[in-house]
Protein backbone atom coordinates (compact mmCIF):
# COMPACT_ATOMS: atom_id res chain seq x y z
CA UNK A 1 0.00 0.00 0.00
CA UNK A 2 1.11 3.18 -0.45
CA UNK A 3 2.61 5.40 2.72
CA UNK A 4 -0.31 6.58 5.10
CA UNK A 5 0.05 9.69 6.61
CA UNK A 6 -1.84 12.05 9.16
CA UNK A 7 -1.22 16.19 8.88
CA UNK A 8 -3.21 18.61 11.27
CA UNK A 9 -2.48 22.31 10.58
CA UNK A 10 -3.52 24.81 13.37
CA UNK A 11 -6.55 22.86 14.27
CA UNK A 12 -9.01 24.44 17.32
CA UNK A 13 -11.94 22.62 18.81
CA UNK A 14 -14.25 24.30 20.82
CA UNK A 15 -16.59 23.07 23.03
CA UNK A 16 -19.78 24.92 24.90
CA UNK A 17 -20.98 24.16 28.83
CA UNK A 18 -23.98 25.18 30.39
CA UNK A 19 -24.44 25.75 33.67
CA UNK A 20 -24.79 22.03 34.77
CA UNK A 21 -21.01 22.01 33.37
CA UNK A 22 -22.85 20.06 30.59
CA UNK A 23 -21.45 19.85 27.24
CA UNK A 24 -23.86 21.63 24.76
CA UNK A 25 -23.94 22.59 21.02
CA UNK A 26 -22.70 26.40 19.84
CA UNK A 27 -26.85 26.66 18.65
CA UNK A 28 -27.88 26.27 21.97
CA UNK A 29 -24.87 27.58 23.38
CA UNK A 30 -25.99 31.75 21.62
CA UNK A 31 -29.82 30.51 23.04
CA UNK A 32 -28.34 30.38 27.06
CA UNK A 33 -27.34 32.14 29.22
CA UNK A 34 -24.50 31.33 31.70
CA UNK A 35 -22.84 28.95 28.83
CA UNK A 36 -18.93 28.78 29.00
CA UNK A 37 -16.23 28.42 26.15
CA UNK A 38 -13.46 26.44 26.27
CA UNK A 39 -10.91 25.35 23.49
CA UNK A 40 -10.28 21.51 23.57
CA UNK A 41 -7.59 22.00 20.88
CA UNK A 42 -5.94 25.45 19.61
CA UNK A 43 -3.53 25.58 17.05
CA UNK A 44 -2.43 22.32 16.83
CA UNK A 45 -0.45 21.28 14.32
CA UNK A 46 1.37 18.01 13.51
CA UNK A 47 2.70 16.00 11.01
CA UNK A 48 2.62 11.95 11.27
CA UNK A 49 4.27 10.00 8.25
CA UNK A 50 3.44 6.66 7.34
CA UNK A 51 5.65 3.94 9.50
CA UNK A 52 5.23 6.09 12.44
CA UNK A 53 4.20 4.64 15.92
CA UNK A 54 3.06 7.59 17.99
CA UNK A 55 2.23 7.71 21.73
CA UNK A 56 0.02 10.51 22.92
CA UNK A 57 1.22 11.80 26.38
CA UNK A 58 -0.59 14.22 28.71
CA UNK A 59 -2.61 14.50 31.68
CA UNK A 60 -6.51 13.90 31.73
CA UNK A 61 -7.92 16.43 29.96
CA UNK A 62 -5.62 17.72 28.32
CA UNK A 63 -6.66 16.86 24.74
CA UNK A 64 -5.37 13.52 23.90
CA UNK A 65 -9.00 11.91 23.11
CA UNK A 66 -10.06 15.00 21.38
CA UNK A 67 -7.02 15.05 19.34
CA UNK A 68 -7.73 11.27 18.48
CA UNK A 69 -11.64 12.09 17.60
CA UNK A 70 -10.63 14.70 15.56
CA UNK A 71 -7.94 12.43 13.25
CA UNK A 72 -11.09 9.91 13.30
CA UNK A 73 -13.45 12.27 11.72
CA UNK A 74 -16.09 12.03 15.00
CA UNK A 75 -15.06 16.19 15.40
CA UNK A 76 -14.95 18.62 13.02
CA UNK A 77 -12.55 20.74 13.98
CA UNK A 78 -13.75 24.63 14.48
CA UNK A 79 -10.18 26.01 12.73
CA UNK A 80 -7.32 24.49 10.92
CA UNK A 81 -8.09 21.68 8.85
CA UNK A 82 -6.97 17.62 9.12
CA UNK A 83 -6.34 15.46 6.12
CA UNK A 84 -6.06 11.75 5.92
CA UNK A 85 -4.46 8.96 3.59
CA UNK A 86 -5.18 5.89 4.09
CA UNK A 87 -8.37 3.53 5.82
CA UNK A 88 -8.75 4.41 9.55
CA UNK A 89 -9.68 1.64 12.29
CA UNK A 90 -10.44 3.21 15.65
CA UNK A 91 -10.93 1.93 18.60
CA UNK A 92 -11.81 5.18 20.93
CA UNK A 93 -14.14 3.68 23.64
CA UNK A 94 -13.99 -0.17 24.74
CA UNK A 95 -17.91 -0.06 23.90
CA UNK A 96 -18.18 2.26 21.42
CA UNK A 97 -20.77 0.82 18.65
CA UNK A 98 -21.36 -2.64 20.82
CA UNK A 99 -25.21 -3.61 21.51
CA UNK A 100 -25.36 -5.03 25.33
CA UNK A 101 -28.25 -6.82 24.71
CA UNK A 102 -26.36 -8.74 21.27
CA UNK A 103 -24.06 -11.48 21.07
CA UNK A 104 -19.80 -11.17 20.19
CA UNK A 105 -21.05 -13.07 16.67
CA UNK A 106 -24.10 -10.69 15.86
CA UNK A 107 -22.14 -7.43 17.17
CA UNK A 108 -18.76 -8.51 14.96
CA UNK A 109 -21.71 -8.85 11.97
CA UNK A 110 -23.21 -5.41 12.88
CA UNK A 111 -20.19 -3.55 13.00
CA UNK A 112 -18.83 -5.35 9.45
CA UNK A 113 -22.16 -4.41 7.94
CA UNK A 114 -21.43 -0.78 9.33
CA UNK A 115 -17.82 -0.41 7.81
CA UNK A 116 -18.90 -1.26 4.78
CA UNK A 117 -18.56 -4.98 4.11
CA UNK A 118 -21.86 -6.70 2.44
CA UNK A 119 -23.71 -9.33 4.96
CA UNK A 120 -21.97 -12.05 3.04
CA UNK A 121 -19.02 -10.38 3.58
CA UNK A 122 -19.33 -9.96 6.86
CA UNK A 123 -20.77 -13.69 7.68
CA UNK A 124 -17.35 -14.65 6.17
CA UNK A 125 -15.04 -12.75 8.26
CA UNK A 126 -16.87 -13.52 11.66
CA UNK A 127 -14.68 -16.58 12.49
CA UNK A 128 -11.58 -15.00 11.98
CA UNK A 129 -13.16 -12.41 14.06
CA UNK A 130 -14.15 -14.51 17.00
CA UNK A 131 -10.37 -16.50 16.24
CA UNK A 132 -8.71 -12.81 16.65
CA UNK A 133 -10.49 -12.25 20.05
CA UNK A 134 -9.84 -15.12 21.52
CA UNK A 135 -12.95 -15.29 23.68
CA UNK A 136 -14.01 -18.89 22.94
CA UNK A 137 -17.50 -19.45 23.84
CA UNK A 138 -17.94 -16.09 25.25
CA UNK A 139 -18.16 -15.13 21.35
CA UNK A 140 -21.94 -16.45 21.50
CA UNK A 141 -22.99 -14.70 25.01
CA UNK A 142 -24.32 -11.36 24.54
CA UNK A 143 -21.70 -8.76 25.41
CA UNK A 144 -23.31 -7.28 28.58
CA UNK A 145 -21.93 -10.15 30.26
CA UNK A 146 -18.63 -9.15 29.14
CA UNK A 147 -15.83 -7.94 31.17
CA UNK A 148 -13.91 -4.54 30.03
CA UNK A 149 -11.27 -7.20 28.35
CA UNK A 150 -13.50 -9.04 26.74
CA UNK A 151 -14.87 -5.57 25.13
CA UNK A 152 -11.05 -4.38 24.43
CA UNK A 153 -10.41 -8.00 22.79
CA UNK A 154 -13.94 -7.82 20.45
CA UNK A 155 -13.31 -4.36 19.32
CA UNK A 156 -9.81 -4.89 19.04
CA UNK A 157 -10.22 -7.88 16.82
CA UNK A 158 -13.13 -5.89 14.82
CA UNK A 159 -11.40 -2.97 13.88
CA UNK A 160 -7.78 -5.45 13.39
CA UNK A 161 -10.09 -7.76 10.58
CA UNK A 162 -10.50 -4.70 8.31
CA UNK A 163 -6.68 -4.53 7.98
CA UNK A 164 -6.79 -0.47 8.77
CA UNK A 165 -3.75 1.92 7.39
CA UNK A 166 -4.02 4.02 10.32
CA UNK A 167 -5.14 2.18 13.59
CA UNK A 168 -6.06 4.70 16.78
CA UNK A 169 -6.01 3.49 20.44
CA UNK A 170 -7.31 5.68 23.43
CA UNK A 171 -6.15 3.40 26.74
CA UNK A 172 -8.20 0.60 25.90
CA UNK A 173 -5.43 -1.12 25.14
CA UNK A 174 -4.75 -0.84 29.12
CA UNK A 175 -7.89 -2.98 29.65
CA UNK A 176 -6.12 -6.10 28.08
CA UNK A 177 -4.60 -8.87 29.58
CA UNK A 178 -0.82 -9.74 28.93
CA UNK A 179 -1.63 -12.04 26.22
CA UNK A 180 -3.85 -10.18 23.93
CA UNK A 181 -1.19 -7.36 24.90
CA UNK A 182 1.48 -9.21 23.07
CA UNK A 183 -0.66 -9.85 19.89
CA UNK A 184 -1.73 -5.70 19.61
CA UNK A 185 1.80 -5.30 19.61
CA UNK A 186 2.59 -7.89 16.85
CA UNK A 187 -0.40 -6.66 14.57
CA UNK A 188 0.60 -3.24 15.58
CA UNK A 189 4.52 -3.68 14.37
CA UNK A 190 3.00 -5.27 11.36
CA UNK A 191 0.89 -2.58 10.22
CA UNK A 192 3.88 -0.15 10.71
CA UNK A 193 6.11 -2.74 8.54
CA UNK A 194 3.89 -1.83 5.41
CA UNK A 195 3.63 1.62 6.10
CA UNK A 196 0.93 2.55 8.11
CA UNK A 197 0.79 3.90 11.11
CA UNK A 198 -0.62 3.51 14.88
CA UNK A 199 -1.18 6.60 17.51
CA UNK A 200 -1.98 5.56 20.74
CA UNK A 201 -3.01 7.48 24.33
CA UNK A 202 -2.86 6.27 27.65
CA UNK A 203 -0.52 5.76 30.65
CA UNK A 204 1.00 2.20 30.21
CA UNK A 205 4.40 3.56 29.18
CA UNK A 206 6.08 -0.13 29.19
CA UNK A 207 3.55 -0.87 26.49
CA UNK A 208 4.03 2.01 24.64
CA UNK A 209 7.50 1.75 24.22
CA UNK A 210 7.23 -1.13 23.04
CA UNK A 211 5.16 -0.18 19.96
CA UNK A 212 5.96 3.58 19.73
CA UNK A 213 9.02 4.78 17.89
CA UNK A 214 7.93 9.05 18.43
CA UNK A 215 5.51 10.43 21.21
CA UNK A 216 3.96 13.68 21.53
CA UNK A 217 3.24 15.78 24.90
CA UNK A 218 -0.68 17.31 25.03
CA UNK A 219 -0.98 20.11 26.81
CA UNK A 220 -3.91 22.61 27.18
CA UNK A 221 -5.01 21.40 23.31
CA UNK A 222 -1.45 21.97 22.20
CA UNK A 223 2.08 19.95 21.50
CA UNK A 224 4.15 20.91 24.00
CA UNK A 225 6.40 18.43 22.68
CA UNK A 226 7.80 16.02 19.91
CA UNK A 227 10.56 13.25 20.22
CA UNK A 228 11.20 9.83 21.58
CA UNK A 229 8.62 8.39 24.22
CA UNK A 230 11.88 8.71 27.00
CA UNK A 231 12.35 12.61 26.46
CA UNK A 232 8.44 12.83 26.23
CA UNK A 233 7.50 11.04 29.46
CA UNK A 234 10.62 13.20 31.46
CA UNK A 235 9.25 16.31 29.88
CA UNK A 236 5.98 15.93 30.94
CA UNK A 237 7.36 14.50 34.75
CA UNK A 238 8.80 17.86 34.83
Amino acid sequence: MSAAAIVAEDVGVRFYFDRQLRVTTPALAHLRRSVTESWGLRQLSVHIAGGDAVALIGRSGAGKTTLLRVIAGILEPDEGRVAIRGQLGSLLSIEAGLLARLTGRENALLLGVLAGLSRAQARRTVDEVAERSGLDDAFDRPVSSYSQGMLARLGFAVVDQAQPDILLLDEVHEALDHEFRERVQERAQELLARGGIVVAAGHDHPLLERVCNRALLVEDGRIAADGSLDEVVHAYLD
